[in-house]
């Protein structure tokens, strides 16, 4: 690993850490730079679930000290969304190196569209037991499963479910968000790692980033125009991206 390799994972982890717990489409920028560095697709996978993991605890840690408290609802909401990770990251590993590529190519479109949706006003309230609802775990099983299998974009999932589904203001979808992120990613990095699929060194300084990026997006509060330059910035990185993977 050359030093602009180890600045490119550092800097690409600290943007990636800042829009994943502030929004999402994070590993849009972050498995892509892993597999332009020389990792074969499900080394990269296997690696970026490494950052996606301890950004995650950095972002709940920063979350509880500023007073959120949502550990109850959010194991709950954990639980199917564990099962759908295990699923997913098994499929994963079963799927060949163009096949992955081509996936990957088509969610990174999609999803940066998704991004630039407006996000309806909803009258929002707080989430309490009696709203879990079957259909609402088994969103979770699915959101899991597309968290274990390739991670991407997971965060315009759950503002799906939790912000239109549940009306969870999204200030309260982004807690729930990164600690169910946090407790599903640590099954799925263990079916990677034992699966020999994971290269540490590149992970660790993903993390490193990473954590930094999301200890920064607990403490901002980010002004409409600066979400509307952070998401533009997002979707040019992202198309420059998709262009580099389609020319190969």
């Amino acid at each position: 690993m050359t030093l602009i390799e180890a600045l490119a994972l550092l800097l690409i982890g600290t943007l990636a850490g800042f829009i994943n717990v502030l929004s999402a489409g994070g590993s849009m920028l972050t498995l892509p730079l892993l597999m332009f560095l020389g990792l074969p697709p499900q080394e990269a996978n296997g690696t970026n679930r490494v950052s996606i993991a301890l950004q995650s605890v950095s972002a709940v840690y920063n979350f509880f000290r500023a007073g959120a408290r949502h550990v109850g609802l959010s194991l709950r909401l954990s639980v199917p969304a564990v099962v759908g990770s295990l699923v997913g990251a098994w499929l994963a590993l079963r799927t060949g190196d163009a096949l992955f590529e081509a996936i990957l190519i088509v969610v990174m479109a999609g999803a940066a569209l998704l991004m630039l949706l407006p996000q309806p006003r909803l009258e929002t309230r707080p989430l309490t037991p009696e709203r879990l609802t079957p259909a609402v775990y088994l969103a979770m099983f699915a959101i899991g499963l597309y968290g274990g299998f390739i991670q991407v974009g997971v965060g315009i999932l759950f503002i799906v479910v939790l912000y239109r589904m549940l009306k969870i203001d999204l200030a309260q979808v982004n807690v729930f968000k990164v600690l169910i992120v946090l407790v599903y990613t640590l099954p799925a990095l263990v079916l990677f790692l034992v699966n020999d699929q994971v290269r540490w060194g590149y992970g660790l300084l993903l993390a490193a980033g990473s954590m930094t990026g999301a200890w920064l997006a607990v403490k901002v509060n980010v002004s409409p125009r600066g979400a509307f330059v952070v998401k533009w910035l997002t979707v040019a990185v992202i198309v420059a991206i998709i262009l580099r993977l389609l020319i190969g």
